[in-house]
């Protein structure tokens, strides 16, 4: 850990801190109305012109939440990632936010802990998300961890790690935080952005192309969307490319926490600490990346605490999510 200079006095940081303190009074405030009402809260768009505009009529897409069940290990404190098994069906992973190890954590439906794995020879400064996706060998499945939080915009690179995805057997169940199995030694990705620092807690891989998308976590300045295209590089630092901007219809802005790429390629998740929005590539579309201009449909994940993770179930017929605190519940929206 390095010594931080003495920042008492640097007036922009001071705001900055007053402006996140301002924001999350705010996310609280609406975290409790969400909770107190009877009805689920939706946000309702802007009435400007935006590329991503949705409406909350959109939304009539998915069925209601339903919470399938909750997270049995004691050990997944803050579910900050969350990714379909594409090596084992039925199976998630997950893993939690700073402060823990280099661990993933495996569960079922029912929310039953399936494994505990560590990966060897990583550090886990600030993970965020996670992805299951292809790469060097066909055929072949692999997770995808983002290393890419940085509350204070301060690294001056991000990680991404990458590793064979394991097959989840059922005499893995038994292992746990403190005897964990391993994962293979993992390759190791360095970006920085082209522009400035940011935070970020969401990693979406595409299921074909295996290219990687950063989308930033944005308060004072706007969701960024960055692209490293596939086959990634592992050792020297590469610069991430800016593809785009986002228009979140939130009522907490653009502090995007999680998101998900579906099986097929064809549909964006993402999610805030209320909700989560949707993207659809057009029909007959050409290129993956007209996605990001599309109108959002707007989902309602009902009552969660702190959300900051969601995936596609391996079907693509459903989307689950989870949130920080011990014995999350599992949440599952469905496709109608």
């Amino acid at each position: 850990m390095t010594t931080e200079p003495d920042h008492r006095f640097n007036r922009p940081r001071i705001l900055k801190g007053v402006a996140w303190a301002a924001v999350l009074l705010v996310c609280w405030g609406i975290v409790i109305y969400h909770k107190s009402s009877s009805r689920q809260v939706q946000a309702v768009p802007s009435a400007e012109s935006t590329p991503n505009r949705g409406t909350p009529a959109s939304a009539n897409i998915y069925s209601e939440p339903l919470i399938l069940a909750t997270l049995k290990n004691r050990s997944i404190v803050e579910s900050s990632g969350l990714s379909a098994s594409l090596t084992t069906p039925g199976i998630y992973w997950t893993h939690n936010d700073s402060g823990d190890g280099p661990f993933l954590y495996a569960f079922d439906a029912a929310g039953a802990s399936r494994g505990v794995w560590e990966v060897p020879e990583v550090t886990a400064t600030d993970w965020e998300d996670i992805a299951a996706g292809p790469g060097p060998e066909a055929g072949k499945s692999y997770l995808y961890i983002g290393d890419i939080g940085d509350n204070n915009e301060s690294r001056s690179e991000i990680v991404v790690y990458r590793v064979p995805e394991p097959t989840v057997m059922p005499e893995d169940a038994s292992s746990t935080k403190a005897k964990p199995q391993r994962t293979e030694v993992a390759e190791v990705f360095r970006f920085r952005y082209p522009d400035s620092k940011h935070n970020a807690e969401t990693l979406l891989v595409h299921p074909q192309t295996g290219n990687l998308y950063i989308v930033t976590k944005a308060l004072l300045d706007s969701t960024g969307i960055y692209e490293a295209a596939a086959p990634l590089a592992a050792g020297p630092t590469t610069t991430l490319k800016r593809i785009g901007t986002l228009n979140v219809p939130s009522k907490v802005g653009g502090l995007v926490t999680g998101g998900s790429i579906s099986p097929d390629g064809t549909r964006v998740a993402l999610c805030d600490y209320l909700q989560a929005y949707e993207l659809m590539l057009p029909q007959n579309s050409s290129t993956f990346d007209v996605i990001w201009k599309q109108p959002f449909a707007v989902i309602s994940l009902g009552q969660r605490s702190q959300g900051e993770a969601i995936t596609y179930r391996l079907d693509g017929r459903a989307l689950l999510a989870t949130s920080e605190g011990r014995f999350s519940p599992i949440i599952q929206v469905a496709r109608r």
